[in-house]
């Protein structure tokens, strides 16, 4: 009788069903915890998502299983509602008088969104559906909510690897980036000392967010959830009025949605979905987009260096994807390494938010195209 109970035991517990397929799954997201606590790369992010991996593949827990806790958490994924309300709260922490002060440099942050479309071609040349091809490109962004935006309405079932791509390179914009900026540009043009960013007046600030959300959704109307949300938390920090909404934005509730929203992604990585020649094929395809948009916004930075006749840093161009503020600080640092006088932070910053903008209204034509 003893002997039955423990056998019922022993078949009752995760240890009996576990395949090789979810201990090698474990093993990633021990991994992604190791990336995120150990070196640092996108914590925020990496420990919740690589935690939920690790939830997802625990045999017999069904939390991803309709009634299970991850399950309901998902919906807030699935019906596209925690990535327009993170949109919130970075908006609400972006000053976008860098880019108000030099608008030149909204061009450059649109020339970052290349690797986005590249891509996209290179995924549809591959094999993948175009929702799938769409899915991948948006890595190019190198906006993590942008991407899972974009996939949880095109390409569900991929969520998980291109989530996990999207930060990961955004954690790795310190190494990914400056060999592409060195490669394309000259010393002297990384040693151009740019003008300073001259201050925007309060009434301007305020105006843009409004304006912007009228006409970009009018242009592309299924951006206007991210750029919507965007805009009225920036809306909230610049107006002055409604500071108690503006801090819940940029602390409380982008904390809680950040949570919910990288353990339900985490959540996606089963071990039946993840380990295919697919999810590999996502992954290197990332990396090219990310280095194809980091390569178009310095090669226009490099066409505004001669028509200004050597007054634009052309790596500044660099910033114009949207992994703010790293992408930007690349650049400064960089910059500093070649002349330790120069300080390109707040001219990065300018095509950085812009960088922002551009990967929303980018996800929303490829959403308007399927």
């Amino acid at each position: 009788m003893l002997l039955d109970l423990i056998e019922v035991f022993i078949k009752s517990t995760g240890f009996s069903a576990l395949t090789w397929q979810e201990a090698v799954m474990i093993a990633v997201g021990c991994l992604l915890l190791y990336l995120a606590i150990v070196k640092k790369f996108e914590p925020l992010l990496l420990l919740p998502i690589g935690f939920g991996a690790i939830l997802v593949n625990l045999p017999l827990a069904g939390l991803m299983d309709e009634g299970g806790l991850i399950y309901y958490l998902y919906f807030g994924v699935k019906a596209a509602i925690f990535p327009p309300l993170i949109f919130l709260g970075i908006g609400a922490m972006t000053d976008f008088g860098p880019l108000l002060s030099k608008p030149q440099t909204f061009l450059l942050g649109a020339a970052a969104q290349l690797g986005i479309f590249l891509t996209l071609l290179g995924a549809k040349f591959l094999g993948f559906s175009f929702e799938e091809a769409c899915s991948i490109g948006i890595i190019g962004g190198a906006d993590g909510p942008t991407a899972i935006y974009v996939t949880s309405k095109l390409a569900p079932h991929l969520l998980g690897p291109i989530a996990v791509a999207a930060y990961t390179y955004m954690a790795l914009v310190p190494i990914i980036q400056p060999p592409i900026i060195k490669l394309l540009t000259t010393k002297k043009e990384r040693m151009v000392v740019m003008a300073e960013v001259k201050p925007v007046s309060q009434r301007i600030k305020i105006l843009f967010p409004i304006v912007m959300t009228i006409i970009s959704s009018l242009l592309v109307p299924p951006a206007a959830p991210l750029i919507g949300m965007l805009m009225l938390g920036n809306l909230l920090r610049e107006a002055g009025v409604v500071d108690r909404l503006s801090k819940t934005a940029q602390n409380e509730l982008i904390n809680i949605v950040t949570i919910f929203l990288a353990i339900s992604v985490g959540a996606k990585m089963s071990a039946e979905e993840f380990l295919t020649i697919r999810t590999i094929m996502i992954i290197i395809l990332g990396v090219v987009a990310f280095g194809f948009g980091t390569a178009g916004g310095v090669l226009l930075g490099k066409l505004m260096y001669v028509l200004s006749k050597g007054k634009i840093n052309p790596m500044i161009g660099a910033a114009g994807v949207s992994a703010v503020p790293m992408a930007a600080r690349v650049v400064q640092k960089v910059g500093q390494k070649e002349n330790p006088s120069n300080f390109l932070l707040m001219n990065a910053m300018g095509p950085n938010v812009a960088g922002v903008i551009g990967s929303a209204i980018a996800a929303g034509i490829l959403i308007a195209l399927n």
